[in-house]
């Protein structure tokens, strides 16, 4: 039996649904900037309670994420299974994501930490509600090995937009991260989840999910983590977005630090930050062509052992190198970040399809929800742990000159850390056993099955 052709899909149905992804990279991108010194600078916590406050609030996220991935395999309504949390989650999630940067009235240092915690695990809870659901529509909407690369790479246009805003227009709005600004921090706030929250309306609206699974069973949740954990493929792709977005994750949150105190440039972020998302941004077409060209396993290894060794130029940039420095490692650095921004969500509607050979069912929700999860692990550890290293190196928060230890933890934090952390990722990626090649013959015999099924009996 011939293969049908695979669905295309409009530039229309692309653009409306990659605009999803740009309030969930702002409010991500902004948080993993922002939070860790809004907390230490401007809200006066200690470094090693706020590190607590950021990993409970996370690690709420190993029960949360689970849960929301099951209930949308189960939700069966006229708009759907995964469209109706659109509708239903977009106004909690502005609510709660400005909650966030509110400095409460509260004077105990235990008092702000547990207050921060609560409301990072509410952030978390209604961004869950909202951000899995939308990212299992990626393998409901197209089928194709490559039409998903390119359904993925108009995802990340959006995404890399988004963290371009959150990284340059709060800190212009802002000014400087300390106790005076934290009313204009709690607006900025504010506003940004007013502007994350309106495209899923718009994708809500905008996008229909293909009926044929909506008629599926319902799994279990018991047989929907027995698909995952016997899923070899999804097993390395956990592997994949662990180590890579710890990697991030820690530069991210060290970002203002290195160049507040190591580089003297904190006025000059928005530009470093400016050039490296352009690079990024541009780059997508890129990576999109290199999955094309191989595949996205072989594209994805490339571009960590480049951004691996684009890192280690941290050991050798000096504060009097200044602006020009930091801009070649802001362009260089884009370039890796195009990659990590594409390829492993690229990767993750393959591993759904070869789950569906195997098990007979789909578990969109359930493995996207493990993704995220995974994601979110390294988050709660990611931001924790930097701030943790910087309590015991003797950093003292918007002291004019840092000690040497503190300099040196931030120096390795940036660069060195996060580059063996990318090289992990890659050997993951290694043992992936999908290819274009692969992927080809899991679809036509999904195709046969789904032909059989159909034939009246």
């Amino acid at each position: 039996m011939s293969q049908p052709p695979p669905a295309r899909l409009s530039r229309k149905t692309r653009l409306i649904y990659g605009s999803g992804d740009l309030g969930f990279a702002l409010t991500d991108a902004m948080l993993g900037l922002l939070i860790a010194i809004f907390l230490t600078d401007v809200v006066g916590l200690q470094p090693g309670l706020a590190a607590a406050a950021i990993f409970i609030g996370r690690t709420w996220d190993y029960i949360n994420d689970p849960i929301f991935g099951f209930i949308s395999d189960r939700v069966r309504t006229r708009w759907g299974r995964r469209r109706p949390f659109l509708l239903f989650g977009f106004i909690p999630f502005a609510i709660a994501f400005t909650l966030m940067w509110w400095r409460p009235p509260i004077a105990s240092q235990i008092g702000l930490a547990v207050y921060y915690g609560l409301a990072y695990a509410l952030y978390d809870s209604a961004a869950t509600l909202v951000y899995m659901p939308y990212y299992a529509l990626t393998p409901e909407l197209s089928d194709d090995y490559d039409e998903r690369t390119s359904l993925t790479t108009y995802r990340m246009v959006f995404s890399i937009l988004g963290s371009m805003i959150a990284f340059i227009l709060p800190l212009a709005l802002i000014g400087t991260m300390n106790p005076a600004n934290a009313g204009r921090i709690l607006a900025v706030g504010a506003i940004m989840g007013i502007v994350s929250a309106l495209p899923l309306l718009l994708v809500f609206l905008g996008t229909r999910e293909r009926p044929e699974y909506q008629d599926q069973p319902q799994p279990g949740l018991g047989e929907s983590l027995r698909a995952a954990a016997g899923n070899h493929p999804f097993l390395y792709t956990t592997g994949i977005f662990l180590f890579t977005f710890t990697g991030l994750e820690i530069i991210q949150g060290m970002l203002l630090f290195y160049l507040k105190y190591h580089m003297g440039m904190e006025g000059q972020g928005d530009t470093v930050l400016a050039a490296l998302f352009i690079t990024a941004l541009l780059s997508l077409p890129l990576w999109d062509w290199a999955a094309h060209r191989w595949d996205k396993r072989r594209a994805y290894i490339a571009g960590m052992f480049f951004l691996a060794l684009v890192m280690l130029l941290v050991l050798v940039i000096q504060p009097a190198w200044g602006l020009p420095g930091m801009l070649i490692l802001g362009v260089l650095a884009g370039v890796g970040f195009g990659c990590v921004q594409v390829l492993p969500w690229a990767i993750v509607p393959d591993v759904v399809e070869y789950d569906e050979l195997q098990s007979g069912q789909r578990h969109e929700g359930m493995f996207y929800s493990l993704v995220t999860l995974f994601r979110k692990v390294a988050s709660s550890f990611a931001i924790p742990l930097t701030l943790v290293v910087l309590g015991w190196t003797g950093y003292t928060a918007n002291a004019a000159v840092q000690p040497p230890g503190a300099q040196a933890g931030i120096v390795w934090m940036m660069g060195p850390i996060p580059s063996l952390l990318f090289l992990v990722g890659a050997v993951f990626a290694l043992r992936l056993p999908i290819t274009r090649q692969s992927f080809a013959s899991v679809r036509a015999e999904l195709e046969r099955r789904r032909a059989q099924q159909e034939q009246p009996e």
